[in-house]
């Protein structure tokens, strides 16, 4: 199963890296201020915190099903606009049409039948409202999980049922469209975002995955010592590390927003 208790350990692993992706996702969702916000699937609060400082909203309720996650979330935006809620994203405590604009962030692939998330999402977003959701692209250019993978896989073939590239197949532009467009949104669209992750050395790049949050940390938490240390220096071996010691990274979310009918 996976983890989400800690957001302590998130942080380093993930959060570090969800503002950098939140900031560009939401100058491309482009919203007017004074707008009223929601966040499905809110985790640690990345996403609320740059809704609250760069978006000007009106309001913004944020949703996750961790009551660790949520508790770190209100300790991390003190915001008075922000309000946070222990919630499934398939049955959304906000009235049928009281937000102007949903998102999303790393979290729909991790909703059982992301369709009725997309479903609720649409009953409590207004006529004319916008849905936005990005996830990792984790087949491909989400590369620290990518090589992580690779390398846990090498050592122990059985570990590709637990790759999330082959968890999440639908982390696609074309399937996330088809997915928004079944669930009734219009004038929807796809895009890439990357960001640069930047790990100032290997420590700095493997530590993270021994908070157990996650998949990936998961696994690797549940190796041995001795399989652990293996994954370990094969991952030392393999990733792209510059003369100094740090390793430069891309990791990219296929991002797809639509209109509320």
């Amino acid at each position: 199963m996976d983890v989400w208790a800690s957001g302590e350990a998130y942080e380093p692993y993930i959060g570090r890296w969800s503002q950098l992706v939140a900031q560009e996702f939401l100058a491309w969702i482009s919203i007017p201020r004074d707008a009223r916000w929601l966040d499905v699937g809110c985790g640690t609060g990345a996403l609320t915190d740059v809704i609250a400082r760069e978006a000007h909203p009106a309001a913004v309720q944020s949703v996750d099903p961790s009551p660790a996650y949520i508790a770190f979330a209100r300790r991390r935006v003190p915001d008075p606009r922000a309000a946070f809620i222990v919630a499934d994203a398939r049955l959304l405590p906000q009235r049928t049409g009281s937000v102007d604009v949903a998102v999303s962030g790393l979290a729909l692939n991790f909703i059982p039948r992301p369709e009725d998330a997309l479903a609720e999402i649409a009953r409590v977003v207004r006529a004319g409202g916008v849905a936005a959701a990005y996830v990792w692209d984790y087949a491909e250019r989400m590369q620290l999980i990518r090589h992580f993978w690779d390398a846990a896989v090498a050592l122990d073939p059985e570990a590709s049922s637990l790759d999330e590239a082959r968890r999440f197949p639908d982390c696609n532009p074309a399937a996330l469209d088809a997915l928004f467009r079944r669930a009734g949104y219009t004038a929807v669209e796809t895009r890439a975002i990357d960001v640069p992750t930047r790990f100032r050395d290997f420590d700095d790049f493997w530590t993270p995955f021994l908070g157990g949050q996650g998949p990936a940390p998961g696994y690797a938490m549940s190796l041995s010592e001795s399989r652990r240390a293996g994954l370990r220096e094969r991952l030392r071996a393999t990733l792209p590390a510059a003369a100094d010691g740090s390793i430069d990274l891309i990791a990219r979310v296929w991002a797809v927003r639509g209109i509320r009918t």
